[in-house]
């Protein structure tokens, strides 16, 4: 047997050079001569690898999403680590908050503390500004029907711009900070100096009488005193921007002429605040 096959391996080795190139030149002349028939054969081959390499992809495919998986898991379990670790903050703060509910409530039993004003808030659109060479104020698209009272602090933005004094059935007009005639007392910086902001129709009203013994200085915040129950305390006004020989100015936290609407707080302040508002505009005319 061993003696049979040397000579046709000799001998295919020897004619498998020339069998290549024939089987070439018949391939070429195939798709020269007939198209279809090379498409036929190149679907037929289609056919018959896209199952192989389905079947080879599905085990890449299920490592890849087992290698997913894991990373997942990896993920999922340092998101837990620290989600837990986040609860035990928050229970920690929880319960320190409960003490100190306890304690404030005890303290205000012992001191008999009166209970802050409620606080409602009434948003309206600005329809008008009704400013002029010596009128600093605006119209707004609420009145009496929606809660609208006088003596209503308008915020706009980060900080107090005015307060409510004149009321329609369906209109409101806002005295603005900037008004000639308006007057608010005001707490300047972290000392809570006393002054009092007044408007001279200009873009930064004045700080007006400051006690001779005290200095103010540009940086510092100012915010509503609650003096006289014209506003509560700590609501945001500006921050001084010029100190000079002539006195202070303070450039607004909010600007009116930017918001298209203002929020009207109604801090329930009977009493106090309307009266206040019409001693001012008796002032104003006279």
């Amino acid at each position: 047997m061993s003696r049979i096959a040397t000579p046709l391996k000799a001998w295919a080795q020897r004619f498998s050079f020339l069998l290549i190139i024939g089987m070439t030149f018949a391939l070429m002349v195939m798709g020269s001569t007939d198209n279809r028939l090379v498409e036929t054969l190149r679907a037929q081959v289609v056919d018959i690898t896209t199952p192989v390499l389905e079947t080879l992809a599905k085990p890449v495919n299920t490592v890849e999403q087992l290698v997913t998986n894991v990373r997942e898991i990896a993920e999922l379990r340092q998101i837990n680590s620290d989600l837990r670790a986040e609860n035990e903050r928050l229970m920690a703060w929880h319960h320190r908050a409960q003490q100190l509910e306890a304690e404030n409530a005890a303290l205000r039993n012992l001191l008999n503390l009166v209970p802050e004003p409620g606080t409602r808030f009434i948003t309206a659109r600005v329809v008008g500004d009704s400013g002029g060479a010596f009128v600093r104020s605006v119209l707004i698209a609420a009145g009496e029907e929606a809660g609208v009272s006088r003596g209503q602090a308008a915020l706009a933005g980060q900080g107090l711009v005015g307060s409510v004094v004149e009321v329609a059935e369906n209109s409101a007009r806002i005295l603005l900070l900037t008004d000639l005639n308006s007057r608010i007392p005001v707490a300047v910086g972290p000392g809570r100096k006393r002054a009092v902001l007044a408007g001279d129709n200009s873009p930064e009203p004045a700080l007006r009488y400051v006690a001779p013994d005290e200095e103010v200085h540009v940086g510092e915040p100012i915010m509503t005193s609650g003096d006289g129950g014209v506003f509560p305390s700590g609501l945001p006004v500006g921050v001084i921007s010029q100190v000079d020989e002539t006195g202070a100015r303070v450039r607004l936290y909010s600007d009116w002429r930017d918001p298209e609407f203002l929020r009207l707080v109604d801090y329930e302040l009977p009493g106090l605040i309307a009266p206040l508002v019409e001693s001012q505009d008796q002032a104003a005319v006279n």
